[in-house]
C-alpha cells in the first residue's frame, strides 16, 4: 500500500480499528511503506477528530460516554442501520413534519427520505440537515450549542418545537432499550434534547441495530408506554423485544442485507 494518499491511509487505519480495535505504529509502517513519523502524525490528526485514542507504540478506538465521534460510530453496522432506515422510511408520508435525532441510523434515514415532496424534517443533527439541505424537504434546526463529538446542537430549547404544533411522528436512536424505562441514553445533553423532539411528536419511534440491546444506559427520553414502534435487525433476539411487544409497541425486526452496506 505504498505512496497511499493520506486521507485513504487514515481511513485504512480506522478500517483497522474496527476489525481489531487496536493499531501499532510498527505495523502501519510496514503496512503503508511511509515513516514513523508519518504514522504518528496520521494518529495526532485521528485523535484531535476524536476518532481514535493513542497509546504507547500505537492507538485504540475511542471510546467516550458519548460512543465516540460521529464518523467512528458511521461506519459501524451500515448494513443494519441501512436495513432499517429504509424501513423507516416507508412509513413517512408526504407532506409529513418529523423529527431526526442526531444519531447515525437516522442519518441514514435522511439519505432515504431526501426524494420526498413537502416534507418538513426537524432536526438537531447537523450531518442530517446537511444531507437534507439540497432537497426539497424543509429543515428546522431547533437551535442550541453545537457538540462536536455528535455534530448535533445540544441544549434545553424549551418549547421552540412543542409550541408550534405536533409533528406527525419522531425518529430516535438509543444508547440502550429498557422494558422499565423506554428508550435511553447516556449523555445529559442529547436526553434533554431528545426528550424535547419526542414530546412534539404524535408517534414516536425508536432506531437501533442489536447490538444496542442490553447496552448500560442512565436516562429514559421516552417512556415504554410512549413508543409507537422500534425499528431494529435481525440480530435482535424476540424474547429481548416481547416485553415491548407485550405493552403494544409494533415490532419491526428487519433482514439485513449485506449488498447494501456502504462506507458511509
Amino acid at each position: 500500500m505504498a505512496g497511499i494518499a493520506e486521507h485513504e491511509r487514515q481511513q485504512e487505519v480506522l478500517r483497522l480499528l474496527d476489525v481489531d480495535g487496536r493499531v501499532s505504529v510498527a505495523d502501519l509502517v510496514r503496512r503503508f511503506g511511509v515513516t514513523a513519523v508519518t504514522i504518528r502524525k496520521d494518529l495526532e490528526v485521528l485523535e484531535r477528530r476524536h476518532l481514535l485514542a493513542r497509546v504507547r507504540g500505537g492507538a485504540v478506538t475511542a471510546d467516550g460516554a458519548d460512543e465516540g465521534a460521529f464518523e467512528m460510530r458511521l461506519r459501524h453496522g451500515t448494513a443494519a442501520k441501512a436495513a432499517i432506515a429504509r424501513a423507516a422510511a416507508a412509513i413517512v408520508p408526504d407532506g409529513a413534519a418529523i423529527a431526526l435525532d442526531c444519531s447515525t441510523t437516522c442519518y441514514h434515514l435522511a439519505h432515504e427520505l431526501r426524494g420526498r415532496r413537502s416534507l418538513i424534517v426537524v432536526t438537531n443533527g447537523l450531518r442530517a440537515a446537511e444531507l437534507l439541505s439540497d432537497s426539497g424537504v424543509t429543515v428546522v434546526l431547533p437551535g442550541g450549542t453545537l457538540r462536536r463529538s455528535s455534530w448535533s446542537l445540544v441544549g434545553d430549547f424549551g418549547d421552540v418545537v412543542v409550541s408550534r404544533g405536533r409533528l406527525t411522528m419522531g425518529f430516535f436512536g438509543i444508547r440502550g432499550l429498557s422494558r422499565e424505562h423506554g428508550l435511553m441514553e447516556l449523555s445529559v445533553e442529547e436526553t434533554t434534547v431528545k426528550r424535547r423532539l419526542a414530546a412534539a411528536c404524535a408517534e414516536v419511534y425508536g432506531l437501533f441495530d442489536s447490538s444496542k440491546i442490553g447496552r448500560f444506559a442512565l436516562h429514559s427520553f421516552v417512556p415504554t408506554q410512549r413508543i409507537t414502534g422500534l425499528f431494529t435487525d435481525d440480530g435482535a433476539a424476540p424474547d429481548a423485544l416481547a416485553g415491548f411487544a407485550e405493552q403494544g409497541v409494533e415490532i419491526n425486526r428487519l433482514p439485513v442485507d449485506d449488498t447494501h452496506k456502504t462506507s458511509a
